[in-house]
């Protein structure tokens, strides 16, 4: 009996032993902390839909960079409905997914999903538009790009354009008259280059030489700002010089417009619009536009490493844009072989 109880004694130390030793080496190689390296991150991320060659492009950066940085994307497509974006948060907060991405349709309505995401320590990253909050702290960080700065480029260029062609206003008068195309109503994009583009012209030497005679929402979409470029038109004929569209898929769907009316794009009315896709760069190689401010839709790989930083505890910037420019129909030839988008 004492032979037994002692080799039990024996056995049981040994199993401590080896417990103690296999916890220690599991712990030191789990990596068990998400974007350390041992557990792949998952991200939830919302985009808005695909109303654009544009956000087709977003979508396809994203996509990829999450799969070259080896992130698993649990990835939904809000069809264009701030409610599909709040239930998609909440099904990746239910999966407690490691971190939370969206693009939001609108600027307003987030403060209860994203005090959810908080609560259950998700961190959310903002990407492309803006959000307003009662609280900033409701998520890390925001990357997109400076739709006020496209505003003001669009206006700028403009300003520089007709004063370097000395055109002359369509109806005998003394000022150029502006149409433009809005983005979707509330959204963050269509509000910022809306107040660039008028910041620009209210501050300009000779601000006097322009007029709005009207705005109003294409919707992003091709189809719409050529119905909405139709109406202007009918409104206005003659008295249209320049058309200012927030996309170029709606500077797209207006030219159909402008030559259905029996006018020429880019020569009886300047057209510039802002983006940057290959659409538009070959629609001034055809010389039916004039210009395009880029808004560069490949933010996949900034979110991934952002992402990665947030959750192995590194400091990032609240706000990070990504590099853009403005492109004349001039270097239109040249460019669009280099465009990836």
């Amino acid at each position: 009996m004492k032979k037994i109880i002692a080799l039990l004694l024996a056995a049981a130390m040994m199993i401590v032993a080896a417990g103690c030793g296999g916890g220690q080496s599991a712990s030191s190689g789990s990596g068990s902390s998400s974007g350390s390296g041992g557990k792949q991150i998952t991200m939830g991320f919302s985009q808005i839909g695909a109303e654009s060659e544009w956000r087709t492009a977003n979508t396809e950066s994203i996509k990829q960079a999450a799969k070259d940085a080896g992130i698993n994307l649990q990835f939904s497509d809000a069809q264009q409905k701030q409610e599909n974006q709040i239930k998609a948060i909440r099904s990746f907060i239910a999966q407690g997914v490691d971190i939370i991405a969206f693009v939001p349709i609108v600027e307003t309505g987030w403060d209860t999903v994203l005090k959810e995401a908080k609560d259950a320590k998700i961190p959310v990253i903002v990407v492309d538009r803006d959000v307003k909050l009662s609280d900033d702290s409701l998520y890390v960080a925001k990357i997109g790009t400076d739709s006020v700065k496209e505003g003001n480029n669009v206006f700028k260029w403009i300003d520089e354009y007709m004063a370097k062609e000395k055109k002359t206003p369509r109806d005998g008068g003394s000022q150029y008259n502006v149409v433009i195309l809005e983005g979707t109503v509330g959204s963050s994009v269509a509000i910022r280059r809306q107040e660039g583009f008028k910041d620009a012209m209210a501050k300009a030497a000779d601000a006097g030489k322009y007029n709005i005679l009207a705005s109003q929402t294409g919707e992003f979409t091709r189809q719409k700002g050529q119905e909405v470029m139709e109406s202007f038109l009918k409104s206005y004929g003659p008295k249209i010089d320049i058309l200012f569209a927030h996309n170029d898929d709606m500077a797209l769907g207006a030219i159909q417009a402008i030559e259905k009316a029996g006018l020429k794009p880019g020569k009886d009315i300047t057209i510039i619009s802002i983006d940057g896709v290959k659409g538009m760069f070959q629609a001034m190689i055809d010389g039916k536009a004039n210009c395009t401010v880029e808004c560069n839709p490949l933010q996949g790989p900034l979110l991934m490493e952002t992402a990665k930083k947030i959750l192995a505890g590194e400091k990032v910037e609240k706000l990070v844009y990504v590099d853009e420019g403005v492109f004349p129909a001039d270097v239109a030839a040249k460019t669009l072989p280099e465009r990836k988008y």
